[in-house]
């Protein structure tokens, strides 16, 4: 048995933290937690989907209607098309307030890609 971190990432809904994936630098992935951090890496390939999640991640509060992300250079229905994307992946949760839709990036979800690439110290 691996004595590895596993680092979190919420499931769809962001309301629980399952195990993802240990650091890369700690041991081979298992098959499925390689499909996991691929999930996530594959909805952040996409630029659009880059800047909104950046938009989310740097906005105050870390949460962010979509009224005020989704000047991306495509066509709303396309914004939402990303927005489902990334939240599909786990990146995001969203919640309606209204007429709008809030989203936000779990705390979790940046320190997993962070710990996930990160360099060993001592290396």
């Amino acid at each position: 048995m691996s004595n590895a971190e596993v680092l979190p990432v919420p499931e769809s809904g962001g309301r629980d933290v399952v195990p993802c994936c240990p650091p890369l630098s700690e041991r081979p992935m298992t098959a499925d937690e390689a499909a996991t951090a691929a999930r996530m890496f594959k909805a952040l390939g996409d630029p659009v989907r880059l800047r909104l999640f950046s938009a989310v991640a740097s906005h105050e509060g870390g949460e962010a209607c979509v009224c005020d992300i989704s000047d991306v250079g495509v066509s709303q229905p396309t914004v939402s098309h990303h927005l489902k994307k990334l939240k599909e992946a786990g990146l995001l949760t969203s919640e309606r307030r209204g007429t709008w839709v809030y989203y936000r990036v779990e705390p979790s979800v940046l320190a997993t890609m962070g710990k996930l690439l990160a360099v060993p110290t001592g290396a």
